[in-house]
């Protein structure tokens, strides 16, 4: 990318790419969270942009806490996951008064703030930035992408899990992406069968392979599956970085080889 004077927005940011699901509660914010850590320690700077606005749990799972949104000449700072400034992330989380209060707003009050977190973060020099977006196929969405075609999207990652119904839902988010030109850079299996903690044998409680089905039926490439993992779980929970703490572990393995792959894609571009 051409060096821009201008810091503002996404000037500096050189990829951005679209975390989609059709259905809630398929992990879709712990893939954008792995995600990021994965590329963090290949040694880029990363960016989450969360407009879950009704569910923004990815403060708590980077272990980030309520700090206050400052503002700079180049319009609202970032909050940092990390001591180095690597990882940087922009939440309605860090606006709500109290975590448990509950954003209940109108379509055009949702539109405008997601405006106003596309323009008005200085997230400065990125290598690529994760948007952590709600389920569905909704006016989040189209604010999302109506704001980020004055910069540009590299591509979007959809996530699903294996059974049916959740096959179902991604294949009507794959309709919408086709219909508003968004290039899928691939689906990713979460909940890929239940790792045990004791012998770290897999076992497939919600079946298996209904992701890399529907790529196949649809044409995506599969990037992966990532298994039930309760050391992930548990990471989630306590806001620690799971990739570090659990190198050996298979699900490691699983998710370092989606975002390798996933980084020679847009790499590649």
């Amino acid at each position: 990318m051409e060096e821009n004077s201008d810091r503002t927005g996404l000037s500096q940011v050189r990829r951005v790419i679209l975390v989609l699901s059709g259905k809630g509660g398929v992990g879709k914010s712990t893939i954008t969270t792995e995600l990021a850590l994965a590329f963090l320690h290949a040694g880029k700077k990363v960016g989450i942009l969360d407009v879950d606005l009704c569910g923004p749990s990815i403060p708590r799972m980077l272990r980030v806490c309520r700090p206050d949104v400052h503002q700079c000449d180049s319009g609202w700072v970032p909050v940092y996951a990390d001591a180095q400034q690597n990882l940087a992330l922009m939440s309605i989380g860090f606006l709500l008064e109290h975590p448990d209060e509950a954003v209940v707003w109108r379509g055009p009050k949702k539109t405008a703030l997601i405006g106003q977190f596309v323009s008005d973060v200085a997230w400065g020099e990125l290598d690529i930035l994760l948007v952590d977006t709600p389920p569905g196929t909704s006016d989040e969405h189209l604010a999302v992408l109506e704001n980020l075609r004055k910069h540009r999207v590299d591509g979007a990652v959809l996530v699903t899990t294996p059974q049916a119904v959740s096959t179902g839902d991604v294949r009507r988010e794959i309709t919408f992406c086709k219909k508003l030109g968004v290039r899928i850079l691939g689906l990713i299996e979460n909940m890929s069968g239940f790792v045990c903690p004791h012998c770290s044998e897999c076992s497939n409680i919600f079946s298996k392979g209904g992701g890399e089905e529907l790529a196949k039926l649809t044409g995506s490439e599969f990037l992966g599956s990532v298994p039930l993992d309760p050391q992930l779980t548990q990471s989630l929970e306590e806001g620690t970085d799971f990739l570090q703490a659990f190198p050996e572990s298979a699900t490691f393995s699983s998710i370092n080889t989606i975002a390798n792959t996933l980084l020679s894609r847009i790499q590649d571009d």
